[in-house]
């Protein structure tokens, strides 16, 4: 009977245990077998784990399913505790438990105890049993004989079934054979039996009663070995007022072959004279059959009853012993995945929900789990900060589908997308056809937020300019196919009226504004290169600035997030009580993800783009060179003129205004000049054409032909 937890947990301890630090988070250390005797005493508030799922846990079931005492398909504190003390009172030695092996010596049982003597004294009789001369027993040895326990069990209980031996057989080592065939005929010869006397109350029914003429003349011209469902129909043999069934003649052909084996197993015994039987006579036969059948079942459910009671005492006599070997080999396993999560934070393990490995974009992600409802998973972590990519895998060699997540702790994002497809790995190596369905999206590193905002202003000015230039080139088409049409879709000027001259008044403005802002522009830069010439640090500090400005803010939140990314609430979607901090910080996680790394080799690559020489590389550096230090020595000198100006602003006693304003002026007065020009030779082009119109009208008629 299970005990409650009050009672298991017991009062203050003075046992002094041993801590260590997982993922920056305090914990009890469970590193030997006196640690695991005083569990009960352990504070509760202390455990990582309150309870886990039985199922979708890659431990023997039948290991989780022997510790779940209530059968609710949970593992809880009281659980565990109750194991390790019925642990520690059979063993000798309980620092063997943290071995993990799946057998168990005869001298490691605890005789002093009594169910420690009679678990030895069961593995003995098994170690007998299955022939084997060792002093030890293990898990594998215990099922496969349990698996032809069963079967042996089942073949003495058929050869005690087919030895049954009744004392009032009727018909000696044929009575089964008899009893089967007086049931295949019973129902029909009663029916032959009602007819006669229906025909001794009434005797005109005989015709009614008997084979229907009729019937047989409709099947007359058919081949009538093809109609034995219809002459089955028929009565077994024809009835007559004298109430007897003829036994040597007579009889039905379709009933012919069955009503042959009753004549030879039953009534060749009982009336081996009679040519013919009465009602009473072939009841007597019938009582006998079911007398016999009768008694051999009550005796065949004894045999049963004793053999499933025999059965069930020695199974449970090896349940047990069944126990203890699943509990040696893996109870400090679930320790360390419910006490303490070492097993999650030791690389060179796996911890007991990390179901297997996914590929996907260049990346192994270490860290799966099964879940069973992927969208109600997706809701309850989105607490837990980690980056959550959820996926449904099909293996077509286990006929199976499943559905996992997987954490993302390391790379960047750029070809992860829902539809992705990926291989994803089980715990035995069987590969598995995996499609990403939902994307949980969070930071994922302080590098890959860095560049986050970049990408993001790179993405939005690309998707800018490919929006533009296709709105460019649907209004080019439409243009284009009006005009194929002859229609005007801009307001074109019609036939005849007289084009607008270009108004320089109306650009002037335009034409200084540009002005105005080349030279802003120029003043700024000159502003900065002064700045940089005068001082390289602090412009090199004002570019970090504001990349600090661009970047800044989307670090902190990745910073802010990434230090409290937890692993608990994706433990607790998946139906675990998690009691403690499971915490993934940057450094733990990204060995958690595995990125590709090349070696850097020279490859011949017919198809890659053709790199430049490297004499070529080198003489273009040369001259990039060559002209930064001109250009650095011709700045120099240049600004070296402008080291009194102290701000930038347009007055008219700056140089950088006298020049806009020299630029503005000679920009209109040549845009004046050209459009003078272009005005004139408008004009003469007009005067053309009015002088050609006027010669043209001049002209005669030509005759009509």
């Amino acid at each position: 009977m299970k005990k409650k937890l009050t009672e298991i947990m017991g009062g203050k301890s003075d046992y002094k245990w041993t801590y260590c630090s997982l993922g920056g988070v305090t914990r009890v250390n469970i590193t030997s077998g006196a640690d695991i005797a005083h569990l009960a005493e352990l504070d509760q508030k202390m455990w990582t784990v309150l309870s886990c799922p039985v199922k979708g846990l890659e431990l023997d079931e039948r290991t989780l399913d022997l510790i779940d005492y209530d059968r609710d398909g949970k593992i809880r504190v009281d659980e565990v505790i109750t194991a390790s003390q019925w642990l520690c009172k059979v063993l000798n030695n309980p620092d063997k438990i943290l071995l993990g092996q799946d057998f168990i010596e005869l001298d490691d049982f605890n005789t002093e105890n009594e169910e420690g003597a009679q678990l030895k004294e069961c593995a003995a009789k098994v170690i007998q049993l299955m022939g084997l001369e060792k002093n030890s027993i293990s898990l594998p040895e215990l099922n496969d004989f349990l698996a032809h326990y069963d079967d042996d069990c089942q073949k003495a209980l058929e050869a005690s079934l087919g030895a049954l031996a009744v004392d009032d057989a009727p018909y000696g080592a044929n009575s089964d054979d008899a009893v089967a065939a007086v049931d295949a005929v019973k129902d029909k010869i009663a029916d032959y039996f009602m007819r006669c006397k229906f025909i001794q109350f009434h005797s005109e029914s005989t015709a009614a009663l008997d084979v229907n003429a009729e019937k047989v003349a409709a099947i007359s011209e058919k081949n009538l070995a093809t109609c034995v469902g219809e002459i089955s129909t028929y009565p077994i043999s024809r009835p007559i007022a004298s109430c007897v069934l003829p036994i040597n003649e007579g009889i039905n052909p379709a009933w012919q072959a069955a009503f042959g084996k009753v004549k030879t197993l039953v009534l060749d015994v009982d009336y081996p004279e009679k040519e013919s039987l009465t009602e009473a006579e072939w009841n007597a036969c019938v009582a006998k059959c079911d007398a016999y059948v009768a008694s051999k079942a009550d005796k065949t459910t004894a045999i049963n009853d004793e053999q499933s009671a025999k059965v069930t005492e020695e199974h449970d006599a090896i349940k047990p012993l069944e126990r203890l070997l699943h509990l040696n080999r893996d109870f400090y396993t679930l320790l360390r995945n419910y006490v303490m999560m070492s097993d999650f934070y030791d690389r060179s393990k796996d911890a007991i929900f990390q179901a297997g490995k996914l590929y996907i974009d260049s990346r192994c992600l270490n860290l799966c789990m099964r879940v069973s409802d992927a969208a109600k998973h997706l809701n309850d972590s989105r607490i837990s900060g980690m980056f959550l990519v959820y996926c449904t895998c099909t293996s077509r060699v286990k006929n199976a589908t499943m559905n996992i997540v997987a954490v993302l702790t390391d790379g960047d994002l750029d070809n992860l997308r829902v539809g992705k497809n990926a291989v994803f790995y089980d715990r035995s190596g069987q590969d598995w056809d995996a499609v990403v369905t939902h994307i949980l999206d969070n930071p994922i590193s302080i590098r890959q937020a860095f560049w986050s905002p970049y990408k993001k202003i790179g993405t939005f000015i690309t998707e800018k300019i490919n929006k533009s230039a296709a709105e460019k080139e649907a209004k080019q088409m439409e243009e284009m196919t009006a005009k194929a049409d002859g229609v005007s879709l801009s307001g074109e000027n019609k036939e005849g009226q007289k084009k607008q001259a270009f108004d320089i008044a109306k650009f002037a403005g335009i034409f200084a504004a540009i002005g105005m802002a080349i030279g802003f522009i120029t003043s700024a830069l000159t502003g900065l290169l002064t700045t940089f010439f005068k001082n390289p640090i602090s412009m090199v500090l004002f570019v970090v600035l504001i990349m600090l400005c661009v970047s800044g803010p989307s670090m902190f939140i990745a910073w802010s997030k990434l230090r409290k990314r937890n692993l608990g609430p994706v433990l607790n979607a998946n139906g675990w009580a998690v009691n403690a901090k499971i915490v993934v910080n940057t450094r733990f996680g990204a060995t958690l993800t595995e990125l590709s790394h090349f070696p850097k080799v020279v490859l011949d690559d017919p198809f890659a783009e053709k790199k430049m020489p490297k004499w070529l590389r080198w003489l273009i550096s040369f001259f990039v060179c060559a002209a930064a230090i001109f250009l650095l020595m011709y700045f120099n000198n240049f600004f070296g003129h402008f080291e009194k100006a102290k701000a930038l602003h347009y007055d008219e006693s700056s140089i950088v205004y006298r020049i806009t304003h020299k630029v503005t002026n000679s920009v209109k007065e040549g845009l004046a000049e050209t459009v003078e020009g272009m005005n004139s030779s408008l004009a003469a082009a007009d005067s053309t054409a009015a002088a050609s119109a006027a010669s043209a009208a001049e002209m005669p008629a030509p005759a009509a032909e």
